[in-house]
């Protein structure tokens, strides 16, 4: 029902500005218009649109996004883009619905997924278990993007998709999204070079399990505290194990990630004597980071000294 109004609204909304949309778009006088999820999307159709687009960001500064469902509002800004980008499937489970309501002929809907494997949620260790908040987001782990490979495909998706819509300037696309992937290439190098010399592999993190992929790419063994949903609690069961293995193994950090409330993770580094540590899961920004010019590189970046610090690593 909730999606039947919705495409009320937008036959009565919509409608009206697609014919100048269209025309506007066809003539190549006005930028390419994308529409985005999450913060990463946002990023890498900036670096590849360049002055060519614009690009917007649906989800609202400081929101935590697996929770975040549309507005009708947000639906006219979908239908009056040229792209509309989003994560997957298991990212943005209301997607499916969304795109029942807009015009496919003058929209194109990108799936940044494509052509990425997909991990388990929770992945394959017995710290986890899938079934808690798992099936939010249907059985597979939704952050793809915290892999460096994962997002170099991502960029060349969203490449691929502007070089359809837009033609004209394909090879203007092409060519950032190649530059940029160079720049993503290095930093898959350095952390490779960082994370090979380690004290320990293992890291602990007082949140939903989002890290997985990071962790798999690099070799790394990750303990979150509940599952993959962001609106799940730990179990005592699982915390109290996870504070023995933190005391037992004498590890230093325990990590919590952004705009989640660190409650879990200050409760672990009280009962362990650990320190905090930030952890980035590139969701999305808070209104200070997004003003002052943060980026998917940049937050990487950080990303990899803090695990550096926190894995001890020379």
């Amino acid at each position: 029902m909730k999606y039947l109004r919705w495409c009320v609204v937008l036959l009565f909304l919509i409608l009206p500005l697609g014919a100048c949309t269209q025309k506007e778009q066809a003539s190549g006088k006005g930028k390419v218009q994308i529409v985005t999820t999450l913060f990463p999307l946002y990023d890498f159709a900036r670096v590849v649109g360049g002055d060519r687009v614009e690009v917007s960001l649906i989800i609202p500064p400081g929101v935590e996004p697996h929770s975040f469902e549309p507005k009708p509002e947000d639906m006219v800004r979908i239908n009056r883009a040229g792209l509309f980008v989003y994560t997957n499937p298991y990212m943005e489970p209301w997607v499916a619905g969304l795109i029942k309501g807009i015009d496919r002929k003058r929209l194109t809907v990108v799936d940044a997924s494509t052509g990425i494997a997909f991990l388990p949620a929770g992945d394959h260790d017995d710290d986890h278990d899938v079934n808690e908040g798992g099936h939010h987001h249907g059985g597979m782990d939704p952050h793809v993007w915290l892999s460096i490979p994962n997002a170099r495909k991502m960029v060349d998706t969203i490449a691929a998709a502007l070089e359809a819509k837009d033609p004209t300037n394909a090879d203007f696309y092409r060519k950032n999204a190649a530059a940029y992937g160079d720049k993503l290439a290095e930093l898959d190098r350095k952390f490779q070079a960082g994370l090979s010399s380690c004290g320990t592999r293992r890291f602990f993190h007082g949140g939903h399990y989002a890290f997985g992929y990071l962790a798999d790419r690099y070799g790394l063994q990750y303990v979150s505290a509940y599952a993959i949903s962001a609106d799940a609690e730990p179990r005592p069961q699982k915390l109290t194990a996870m504070i023995d293995q933190i005391r037992s193994t004498g590890t230093k950090y325990i990590f919590y990630e952004e705009l989640i409330s660190p409650r879990v993770a200050e409760t672990i580094a009280r009962e362990t004597g650990a320190t905090l540590l930030k952890l980035n899961g590139i969701h999305n920004l808070s209104r200070d980071e997004l003003h002052g010019g943060a980026t998917y590189l940049s937050l990487m970046e950080q990303n990899l000294a803090n695990l550096r610090m926190g894995l001890q690593c020379r």
